[in-house]
């Protein structure tokens, strides 16, 4: 490559922003990188990623809540509520067929495994975070779960 096409591609990084460009000719390989880029400003923020809600199943029937108005939440008994850490895939057991890690009526202490949760090929067991026993089991095995979804109530 000669060094008229190198100066141009140069002006043209600096110009554009561009903060790294590579281009291969034959057996020939050039890579520009650009350490200033001159349109790029210094306020810039990088992505925020916002977690949406957490999803609702969709057999959740309305219920009728005490100031009129309709709510999409069952009727949970008292008690504190495990939440989801992580999105993934809600698993009850260990493997499938095994008997489930808890059931409802059980009693937990603080750092029991309730369930797995797999997320990236990679399973996570969740632990309770509260001494009690489970007062009610709020996902299907096998469901997906976002981030913050109320998993077990424990009371």
């Amino acid at each position: 490559m000669d060094l008229r096409k190198l100066k141009k591609l140069i002006d043209l990084t600096q110009e554009s922003g561009i903060s790294e460009l590579e281009i291969t000719e034959g057996e020939e390989k050039v890579r520009i990188v650009n350490k200033h880029p001159a349109n790029v400003s210094a306020d810039m923020h990088a992505p925020v990623y916002i977690p949406a809600p957490p999803a609702q199943p969709a057999a959740t029937p309305a219920l009728a809540a005490a100031d009129g108005t309709e709510s999409l939440l069952p009727e949970l008994p008292p008690g504190h509520i495990l939440k989801s850490p992580m999105v993934g895939t809600f698993y009850r057991a260990t493997a499938p067929g095994a008997e489930p890690m808890t059931d409802i009526g059980k009693s937990v202490k603080e750092g029991d495994h309730l369930c797995i949760i797999e997320a990236m090929k990679l399973m996570n067991e969740i632990e309770a975070d509260a001494a009690g026993t489970i007062k009610a089991i709020l996902v299907e095995n096998g469901q997906p779960v976002e981030f913050g979804q109320p998993l077990f109530v424990i009371g």
